[in-house]
C-alpha cells in the first residue's frame, strides 16, 4: 500500500508539474506578445512626435536601416543602431537617427534626432536619461520645451562655429546652474547633423529604392 500511495503521490505531482508548466508557457507567450505591441507603440508615437503622420505614408517602424558602422562613434553608438526613414508617396522626407552622448552630468543622454533631408532638424526628443531632476531633466518635453529650440536648426543655421551654448559664446540656452548637460546635447546633435552631410546621398538612393520595390510590388 504504501508503494502504491507514493507511486500515485508522485504521479499527481507530475501531472500538477506538467499542468503548471503549460499554464506558465501560455500566459509568458501572451504577455510577450502584449510587451512586445506596448514597446512599438511606444517606439511609433516617439517617431511620430518628430515625422507626424500628415508628413509621411510609410510604416516608420518597417522602414529601417542599419547605421554603418564607420559612423557609429560620430553619433556616439557602441552597438549600432537603425535608422528610420519617412516617405511621403515615394520621396524622402526625413531621417530619424539614433544618438547617444556619453558627456551628460550624470552620464548617457539617448536621443532620435529627425533630419530633413534638406538638412534642417525636423525634431529632437531625448529618449532616455539620468540627468538631476529639476535642472538637467529640462532635456526632457515633459519638463521643458527647451528640447524644441532645435527645430528647424541646421549646419548653416547657425553656422557650426555658433553650435555651443550661450555661456560659451553660441546660440543655444544653457539651463540655470546647469550647462554640462545641454552642452552635451547641443555637440551630439551638431554631430548628428554632420554625420548626415555624410550619409546623405546613400540615404536618398536607398529610399529610391525602396520606394522603387514598393512600386513593383504593388503592380504585380
Amino acid at each position: 500500500m504504501t508503494l502504491r500511495s507514493i507511486g500515485f503521490n508522485s504521479a499527481v505531482l507530475a501531472l500538477f508539474a506538467l499542468v503548471t508548466s503549460l499554464i506558465l508557457a501560455i500566459t509568458n507567450d501572451m504577455t510577450f506578445e502584449r510587451i512586445a505591441e506596448s514597446e512599438r507603440k511606444a517606439a511609433e508615437r516617439a517617431l511620430l512626435e518628430i515625422i507626424p503622420l500628415e508628413r509621411h505614408d510609410n510604416d516608420l517602424l518597417m522602414d529601417v536601416h542599419p547605421v554603418p558602422e564607420q559612423y557609429w562613434a560620430m553619433l556616439g553608438l557602441k552597438k549600432g543602431g537603425n535608422i528610420h526613414i519617412a516617405r511621403d508617396q515615394g520621396d524622402p522626407v526625413a531621417a530619424i537617427i539614433p544618438a547617444v552622448t556619453q558627456d551628460g552630468y550624470s552620464g548617457a543622454i539617448s536621443m532620435i534626432i529627425g533630419i530633413n533631408f534638406d538638412g534642417t532638424v525636423a525634431g529632437v526628443r531625448v529618449v532616455e536619461h539620468r540627468e538631476t531632476p529639476g535642472l538637467g531633466d529640462k532635456i526632457d518635453l515633459k519638463k521643458s520645451d527647451w528640447i524644441l529650440g532645435f527645430n528647424g536648426k541646421s549646419l548653416l543655421n547657425p553656422q557650426q562655429s555658433d553650435w555651443k551654448v550661450k555661456k560659451e559664446g553660441g546660440d543655444f540656452d544653457q539651463f540655470t546652474g546647469a550647462t554640462i548637460t545641454p552642452r552635451a546635447v547641443v555637440n551630439q546633435i551638431l554631430k548628428s547633423l554632420q554625420y548626415f552631410e555624410n550619409d546623405r546621398e546613400r540615404l536618398l538612393t536607398i529610399s529610391a529604392a525602396n520606394a522603387a520595390l514598393e512600386m513593383e510590388q504593388a503592380a504585380q
